[in-house]
């Protein structure tokens, strides 16, 4: 069963994003993404500085089965990247929610989310797509 915290939000593309209490979000892939794909055995991300347009994509991960872009689910500054996950890209599958978050954006200001989905709404989706 795939685990789809209540607390954070969704992208249709299998990103998640939780809302700090700065301003800054976290994200990373879900939970669905990571069994989607497999063992992870390359992360790549973007250097800290870099301006993200919501639905640009930003990162790539790759695993034994293939390599998949993921989106920005929000439009702003890149003020952290989880550089742990160079050298164990395979911390996305154990944890994809904690220690597998990928970057912290600062948001633009005004700037709004790429379509987002509540957890349910999520759920919902998977279900759609058989995950």
């Amino acid at each position: 069963m795939t685990s789809v915290p209540s607390q954070l939000e969704y992208t249709a593309a299998h990103e998640w994003i939780r809302r700090l209490p700065d301003g800054v979000v976290e994200m990373g892939i879900t939970d669905h993404a990571q069994h989607a794909l497999g063992d992870l055995v390359f992360v790549e991300l973007p250097e800290i500085g870099r301006v993200l347009e919501a639905g640009e994509a930003c990162a790539v991960v790759e695993s034994v089965k293939s390599a998949s872009d993921v989106y920005a689910p929000v439009s702003g500054e890149v003020i952290a990247r989880n550089t742990a996950l160079e050298q164990t890209p395979e911390t996305i599958n154990q944890d994809p929610y904690h220690a597998g978050w990928m970057l912290r954006v600062r948001l633009a200001p005004g700037a709004a989310a790429a379509a987002v989905l509540s957890a349910a709404e999520y759920q919902t989706l998977l279900d759609t797509e058989g995950g």
